[in-house]
């Protein structure tokens, strides 16, 4: 279903490559971003998303998604992916995409907690990814 005739992924495919990555990374960092959302912590949704297609991934194709988050703002986090095909330098594909944080029952946009900037941070910043231990009330969140 993800490719067209011509067996190449078709281009809206890479929005659900783009949510494999988010719900991977922070399932690297000790949590689903899903669950904390589910219990209040913290939710967020896209609103800009940028795709730069260099090559076309195909039909049958194995891919790795590489992702990364470059900035966190006050309420809002960018995340970037990158799509290779396995064992390969070869760029297919860039995704750039925006979410801001919101409270469900309101929809307001609130802050990027704490919690999530510094184990996040520290993450991007050493490669080190910290006990979730550490972050209590993400970590009740996450359970």
């Amino acid at each position: 279903m993800d490719c067209d005739a011509q067996g190449i992924v078709f281009n809206g495919a890479y929005m659900g490559y783009l949510e494999i990555a988010q719900a991977e990374y922070f399932r690297t960092l000790g949590f689903s971003i899903y669950k904390i959302a589910q219990r209040g912590y913290f939710d967020s949704a896209v609103v800009k998303a940028t795709l730069e297609f260099k090559a076309p991934a195909r039909i049958d194709e194995l891919l790795e998604l590489h992702a990364r988050v470059s900035r966190i703002g006050n309420t809002s986090l960018t995340l970037d992916v990158e799509i290779y095909q396995p064992d390969s330098e070869r760029l297919l594909s860039a995704i750039q995409a925006v979410y801001v944080g919101f409270y469900p029952e309101t929809l307001a946009t609130r802050p990027v907690p704490g919690e999530i900037r510094a184990l996040v941070g520290h993450f991007e910043a050493s490669g080190e990814i910290l006990p979730l231990a550490e972050f209590p009330a993400l970590a009740e969140a996450a359970t």
